[in-house]
């Protein structure tokens, strides 16, 4: 299987519909990178505040994991949103060759 989601799909064959829905699935992959960075600050402001004001040793473990793991989610989300924004942007310069394709005199003319 393609690591290209939208392989399946011919550029001819793309109408609006089908660039509206690029469209919203690269909306959707930008709301889904903000959720994750929100996750990984929350993690790291939740682990340093934590170190901060723990007395108890296992609060301060705790603490000091919520830190690696806020990072570590944060690379995650940017590379999931990098993997798929590629993807979008292969679909969309299909959908703008096929739309500069159309423009102009037609042959027949």
């Amino acid at each position: 299987m393609s690591d290209f989601p939208y392989a399946r799909f011919n550029s001819d064959d793309l109408i609006l519909r089908d660039e509206l829905a690029i469209d919203r699935t690269l909306l959707a992959n930008e709301r889904t990178l903000l959720a994750y960075l929100r996750s990984g600050v929350a993690l790291l402001i939740a682990g340093v505040s934590i170190i901060h004001f723990s007395q108890e040793g296992w609060f301060w473990a705790v603490g000091i994991a919520c830190i690696p793991t806020g990072v570590i989610t944060g690379m995650v989300g940017m590379a999931r949103f990098r993997k798929m924004n590629r993807s979008i942007s292969i679909a969309r310069r299909q959908s703008k060759t096929k739309e500069l394709g159309n423009v102009g005199p037609s042959p027949e003319a």
